[in-house]
């Protein structure tokens, strides 16, 4: 028999203390998984619109890069594109909610100066690598978002399979234990009582 269960004034206290913890366990797990759920919520309504706009700015830039193939030729557009600089900026640091490392991507957005003479091309190159950049742009964020939405997804699980063992598994287990040790000391102090009023009967 588990010394725990042994019905004794010490064991009931412990009992009790132990469902106290996990009752707060489990509140404060809920609590957790809500939060996280709600930062998720968050992450996937702006990864949402972070896709919506890269679809119309990939269409913009693609249409103006077929217009600078055909006003500037193919080549002299490929002579462009190898002269732009590896993007080498970008810097990936964490911050914490709730316990969960979520990713901060940082990196050099300012606007550069473009690897090719205006006076040699058109507009629509133009538009194209701007249209480009903006690409780049909210890919990144775009990657920092998704990154941190799995990350949330994963410790939301984790979260939900704690709280349900709580609930499900550790808290009925000590109500059983208060309950069956309450009920065996009851027991034990009625027949207590039971015995003295039958010695006392006795002496009268």
């Amino acid at each position: 028999m588990d010394n725990n269960a042994v019905p004794t004034k010490g064991n009931l206290i412990r009992a009790k203390n132990s469902l106290k913890l996990a009752k707060q366990g489990y509140e404060l797990m809920d609590k957790k998984r809500n939060i996280l759920i709600r930062e998720l919520m968050g992450l996937v309504d702006q990864a949402k619109d972070i896709q919506a706009e890269i679809r119309t700015t990939f269409t913009t830039a693609y249409a103006a890069l077929q217009k600078a193939n055909m006003e500037l030729g193919i080549n002299a557009v490929a002579d462009v594109a190898r002269n732009v600089p590896i993007e080498d900026s970008v810097e990936v640091k964490t911050r914490s909610i709730m316990g969960t490392e979520i990713p901060l991507v940082r990196y050099d957005a300012a606007t550069r100066a473009p690897a090719y003479a205006f006076y040699s091309t058109k507009e629509s190159l133009d538009i194209a690598r701007v249209s480009f950049e903006r690409v780049k742009d909210l890919t990144i964020k775009l990657s920092a978002v998704e990154n941190s939405a799995y990350q949330l997804a994963a410790n939301i699980k984790k979260a939900q399979k704690r709280a349900n063992a709580l609930k499900n598994i550790t808290i009925p287990r000590y109500e059983a234990l208060t309950k069956d040790i309450s009920n065996a000391l009851e027991e034990k102090e009625r027949e207590e009582f039971t015995r003295l009023k039958v010695i006392k009967r006795m002496h009268s």
